[in-house]
């Protein structure tokens, strides 16, 4: 016994006993530390699984909420102008209530006269030959145009 004795507190055996434990705390360590990267790596890919599903579960929401924003604005673009046409035709009704503005576009679009004036068409002279000679409409009454197309035809 006393050899046995001798052999557990020799140098050699301590130092391999001493080996033996510390190889067994690096595997120990390495093992936790791989658990503890297999861990957070599954928990990483779980976060990522998670985020992904969040992405795509909202992707498609999100572009029929941009797009009927687009389609809002654009809305509310075509009813400024629509409210802006009736505020002109609204303008234009009441101008058509007005005698003299009525009288005005008479004289002006179609030549009107009152009575006891005299109405005369004065001819441009760089106005092109065919319109001087009477055979295009241009810079012509309207009331001319209709009887050139009444007498064209009645030739026929």
């Amino acid at each position: 016994m006393a050899g046995r004795n001798r052999d557990r507190f020799s140098t050699a055996t301590r130092l391999r006993l001493l080996g033996e434990q510390t190889a067994a705390r690096v595997y120990r360590s390495q093992n936790r530390r791989q658990a503890r990267r297999s861990r957070l790596t599954g928990r990483a890919a779980f976060l990522a699984l998670v985020v992904c599903s969040l992405v795509v579960a909202l992707a498609y929401p999100m572009r029929q909420y941009v797009a009927q924003r687009g389609d809002m604005a654009e809305q509310r673009e075509r009813m400024a102008d629509a409210e802006a046409a009736v505020e002109g035709l609204r303008d234009e009704k009441a101008r058509l209530q007005d005698e003299m503005y009525i009288r005005r576009l008479a004289r002006e679009h179609l030549h009107y006269v009152l009575p006891g004036e005299a109405g005369y068409t004065m001819i441009d002279p760089e106005a092109s030959p065919r319109s001087r000679t009477g055979n295009g409409s241009e810079g012509r009454a309207w009331y001319s145009n209709v009887w050139d197309g009444v007498d064209t035809a009645d030739r026929r």
